[in-house]
């Protein structure tokens, strides 16, 4: 719910003007940075939360810093995924990416979910909780709804088993459907923004409560049936998502 989400620190605002700057042509892909003498005062800012946030987007690949020389600018991540993928391959590339599942049962209804699966209060859904890791430190807490079952057993009944038993190996929800669902029209959509981990999530992911993080949710339908949710909260130093737009 909105009134609950978290007040966004000053660095992560800026941290997104930033971007949006980049994003508009301001500072084009491979040239440097202005001195942040000058970046500061172009921002209205001070220079020590200048340097936060240019810390920040160098740890996520948007700005590249090296010795003795100023930073230049990366081409910047684009909005939007790749393809349907699960996040463990997004954010894997190749490499092996462990699920650990946190909570994996028949949920009632949340906002989030009722607005995007279109639920009712009397609806209960699968809802799987948990934190992927890479080389050994989580990198992102994912939380995904299906469909009721009804709806899924509809579309495909194996589908339906499928997401009612935790899959071995663990794995997240998408990749589940993706596979077993192989024959059905999917597409999804997905939006990204800039947030905090908070206290819950900080402790799952063994961060501090007040670090950055972007907040990526998705919706995968069949059609125009939705039949998944899900949120991904990945913080600050996580591997950045690939992605690619096309006209």
């Amino acid at each position: 719910m909105a009134a609950n989400q978290p007040r966004r620190r000053p660095v992560v605002v800026l941290y997104e003007r930033i971007v949006e700057a980049i994003h508009a042509g301001v500072y084009p892909p491979g040239s440097p940075m202005p001195s942040e003498p000058k970046l500061a005062a172009d921002l209205g800012v001070s220079r020590p939360a200048l340097r936060e946030a240019l810390i920040l987007l160098q740890e996520d690949g948007v700005l590249d810093a090296r010795q003795g020389a100023r930073r230049t600018v990366n081409q910047p991540p684009q909005r939007g995924f790749e393809q349907l993928r699960p996040m463990e391959q997004l954010l894997g590339g190749g490499r092996l990416v462990r699920t650990t599942v946190l909570r994996h049962d028949i949920a009632e209804p949340t906002d989030f979910s009722t607005q995007h699966l279109l639920l009712s209060a009397k609806d209960r859904v699968p809802f799987w909780e948990a934190v992927l890791e890479l080389d050994g430190l989580a990198c992102c807490l994912a939380q995904e709804w299906a469909a009721p079952q009804e709806r899924l057993r509809g579309l495909l009944p194996e589908l339906a088993d499928a997401l009612s038993e935790p899959p071995t190996p663990p794995r997240s929800m998408l990749g589940v459907l993706l596979e077993v669902g192989q024959e059905l029209p999917l597409r999804g959509s997905a939006t990204v923004v800039a947030s905090m981990l908070g206290q819950r999530r900080g402790q799952q992911l063994a961060r501090p409560a007040d670090t950055p993080a972007m907040l990526a949710t998705q919706v995968v339908q069949v059609g125009r049936t939705p039949v998944l949710a899900a949120k991904y909260m990945l913080p600050a130093g996580a591997p950045a998502l690939p992605v690619l737009q096309t006209r």
